[in-house]
């Protein structure tokens, strides 16, 4: 293994970019902003893949897909999307390539022009909802609720692994509702499925909460959404969800025959989460030595390493790690036997703890001797000596697990609430947002003016206006001017 990742305190983005390739998670690819997600961190993906599936399955929603490519005159049929995305857009041109006159090199055939340019999707409401107007023609049709699971492109300039790349993966609900108050239910039930899954199963404690009107979905009316403070006092959007109102309905006409015998245009929303998850999970909980994963998303919850001199010695031990292995996995356990006799157990030990596996079990001659084994967990490093005599270890390591996946959200809720600060004045949101960071709740007097005023001289965005905001007389740190509640300001991915 490698040693010594860079320290949080020292270089916070390198140790994340590290941490992100030395654990075998992710690599640049040779096409610039774009990753590869390698089978270590794609499997931690796919684990979030079915929970969120299932929840969406669970909630009434089905799979589909629809087309990467969308006609560029689509985009420009609902204004203020476009003027969100434009500047993301991949646009393809021609459909053919040919050899150049001297056979050197390959270029675009002129003649091979497309009749109108595609856009490589940046996101899927405009072809979706031109769909949608041959499905819906009654209310019977009522509601629509579909999401796919796929890949899109915006041509983001700065990018880094997870967090901002040019092509990523995610998943996009779109919904049509007979009525307004459907549709926002519809928004909120998926904001709280968002919610739910990175506080269960993430670890994440996230605050949930409205965006303001400069920070909302272009397209949308209003935008709900989860954030989550990461260990360098910045913020992360992890989940966002739309109500459309009749937006996309209006812009592709898309309509219903209402119980009433009347004609009207459909309620939509639209809402997904994407790898940037990935990107949260390794930012909230690992520390120096690598990845700390919460049982509930780790590939592999346990690993066995055997420690043996001779094949004698592994046969015996791979016995008593087959006879283990088999009550855990019958438990719903996750578990791996490391029997790989090119690398040594200490090299072993480091490279499980850089890649967060929760429990890690050492077992060697003179254990099976004592019917022990030793057990150390990632989140607090700590070991035990366990005598098989005296406990079930399958039971000891199912509970185990779950106090490890209570303990790494009771910290980052802990550090949450530690960086959570109540600010009344410009001059000590200046001074907090520098020397702590982290969420300031501030007055604020509900303009853009105000909130565009207060980015360009801080960097500092309004997160959200959280959903359980108390009614509170006040000020606006920045104006003066009268305010109703607080919102919650910070810096952000």
């Amino acid at each position: 293994m490698s040693k010594g990742l860079p320290k949080r305190s020292e270089d916070y983005s390198l140790w994340y970019n590290e941490l992100v390739k030395r654990a075998d998670l992710a690599e640049n690819s040779p096409v610039r902003g774009c990753m590869v997600i390698k089978p270590y961190g794609y499997s931690i993906w796919e684990k979030m893949q079915a929970e969120l599936d299932r929840m969406f399955k669970e909630t009434g929603h089905q799979n589909a897909y629809f087309p990467l490519f969308i006609p560029k005159s689509y985009l420009s049929k609902e204004a203020s999307h476009v003027e969100g995305f434009a500047k993301e857009c991949a646009v393809v041109t021609h459909y053919r390539l040919k050899n150049s006159d001297d056979g050197k090199s390959v270029i675009v055939d002129p003649d091979a022009k497309l009749e109108e340019e595609l856009i490589v999707r940046p996101t899927s409401e405009t072809v979706i909802w031109s769909t949608y107007k041959n499905w819906i023609q009654s209310y019977r049709d009522l509601p629509l609720l579909v999401n796919q699971w796929a890949n899109v492109v915006r041509w983001e300039m700065r990018t880094r692994l997870f967090l901002r790349t040019a092509e990523f993966l995610w998943q996009e609900g779109h919904t049509a509702h007979a009525s307004k108050q459907e549709a926002i239910e519809e928004t909120v039930q998926m904001m709280n499925v968002y919610a739910k899954f990175a506080e269960d199963f993430m670890a994440l404690p996230v605050v949930k909460g409205v965006k303001s009107e400069n920070e909302r979905f272009a397209g949308a009316e209003n935008t709900y959404c989860i954030e989550a403070m990461m260990q360098d006092g910045k913020a992360l959007q992890a989940g966002t969800s739309h109500f459309l109102g009749q937006n996309f309905a209006k812009a592709f006409d898309v309509k219903f025959a209402t119980k009433e015998g009347g004609l009207e245009h459909v309620w939509g929303t639209s809402w997904g989460v994407s790898t940037r998850l990935m990107g949260a999970l390794i930012m909230a909980h690992s520390d120096d030595n690598g990845l700390v994963l919460p049982p509930k998303l780790a590939p592999n919850q346990v690993v066995i390493v055997p420690i043996y001199r001779g094949d004698e010695e592994l046969e015996k031990i791979s016995n008593k790690a087959k006879e283990i292995m088999a009550k855990l996995r019958a438990k719903g356990v996750t578990v791996h036997f490391d029997n790989r006799d090119t690398h040594k157990p200490g090299w072993k030990f480091a490279e499980y703890e850089l890649k967060g596996v929760p429990l890690r079990i050492a077992m060697g001659p003179r254990d099976l001797e004592n019917n022990t084994i030793e057990l150390a967990r990632r989140d607090t490093l700590t070991k035990e000596t366990i005598n098989l005599s005296e406990i079930e270890l399958d039971d000891y390591i199912v509970k185990k697990l779950d106090e490890i996946q209570e303990t790494i959200y009771n910290k980052a809720y802990n550090f949450r609430t530690e960086m959570t600060t109540e600010v009344n004045s410009w001059d000590e949101f200046q001074e907090m947002l520098e020397k702590k960071g982290g969420f300031l709740s501030a007055h604020w007097d509900g303009t853009s003016e105000t909130e565009d005023k207060i980015k360009e001289l801080t960097k500092a965005t309004i997160r959200c206006i959280p959903i359980d905001q108390k009614e509170e007389d006040g000020n606006c740190i920045f104006s003066g001017k009268p305010s109703k509640g607080r919102v919650l300001f910070a810096k952000a991915y």
